[in-house]
């Protein structure tokens, strides 16, 4: 998406083939251990290197997605490329290929959930990338990577409905097959309404962000719109995950059973691409209550 967004033609034309067949991945190198939902603290620099015309690239990022598998191509990195006359950082968006001298990627984490996606910690030391790697205007990364953030929100919602929803799914063919004194689980009304519930959540949760997606793609303002789609459909991702679990019973804490996963595997995204605390902070401004 950066590179899509803001790309010169060339790097466009290098990168986009191979990253839209699938033949390579490309990593958002935006967090930093100091700086996750104040992703403004950004503490990795680049120094451009006149003498060679080279941007020379130090500091580290962590809960990097797709950084380091076997078809990872390039992480986009925001750095520090100098100050503003107030003394603000000036904040820039670099394209750095996998295997450049001084790149380090380290081991995956070890995660409670979302296990088969690639998350790790990059490190750079004295990284030199060619200056035209730069990506888009130089002090405008980090109003770049928020408006990609705000794409991504709606694509978080996408994922989260589908999560809750098939939380029901699989709800409704427990609750029709797990028999209890003498009839099927499904047939009591305490069930009944809780699945119901559940299923009234991700009906709201998909109309949520299809609208912000819809904003999107005709233009339209949507800030506020993926905000609301990300913090309502994270929210009941995580209250779908827990009653199915429990409409389960001990078999929902049981590893061959999918709601086990999706119990597991919610939580993460209420965090990822800003915290629910953020989006609300974010509707908020959106409001006119914050300034």
């Amino acid at each position: 998406m950066p590179l899509h967004l803001y790309g010169t033609e060339a790097q466009k034309q290098e990168w986009l083939p191979r990253l839209c067949s699938g033949e390579i991945l490309g990593a958002f190198g935006l967090t930093e251990p100091d700086g996750g939902s104040d992703a403004g603290a950004t503490r990795t620099t680049a120094r451009l290197d006149e003498s060679t015309n080279e941007w020379v690239i130090n500091g580290t990022k962590c809960f990097i997605t797709n950084s380091g598998t076997d078809i990872t191509g390039l992480v986009t990195v925001t750095a520090v490329t100098g100050r503003k006359p107030d003394g603000r950082p000036l904040i820039s968006s670099i394209i750095v290929p996998s295997g450049t001298p001084g790149f380090t990627v380290a081991a995956p984490y070890s995660k409670v959930g979302w296990n088969a996606s690639d998350t790790r910690e990059l490190s750079f030391a004295d990284v030199r990338v060619p200056a035209a790697n730069l990506l888009g205007e130089e002090g405008r990364g980090y109003a770049q990577f928020l408006r990609i953030l705000d794409e991504g929100r709606i694509a978080i919602a996408a994922l989260s409905t589908g999560l809750a929803q098939g939380c029901v799914d699989e709800s409704v063919k427990y609750a029709k097959e797990r028999h209890a004194f003498g009839k099927p689980i499904g047939a009591n009304q305490a069930i009944q309404f809780k699945i119901a519930d559940m299923e009234m959540k991700a009906h709201t949760a998909r109309l949520a962000w299809r609208d912000a997606a819809s904003r999107l793609v005709a233009g339209e303002p949507f800030k506020k719109e993926a905000a609301l789609a990300k913090l309502y459909s994270s929210t009941i991702a995580v209250d779908n995950a827990r009653d199915a679990t429990q409409i389960h019973g001990g078999y929902g804490f049981m590893n061959e059973y999918p709601v086990a996963r999706m119990w597991r595997d919610s939580k993460i995204l209420e965090i990822g691409e800003g915290t629910s605390e953020v989006q609300r902070m974010l509707i908020a401004r959106e409001l006119g209550l914050i300034s």
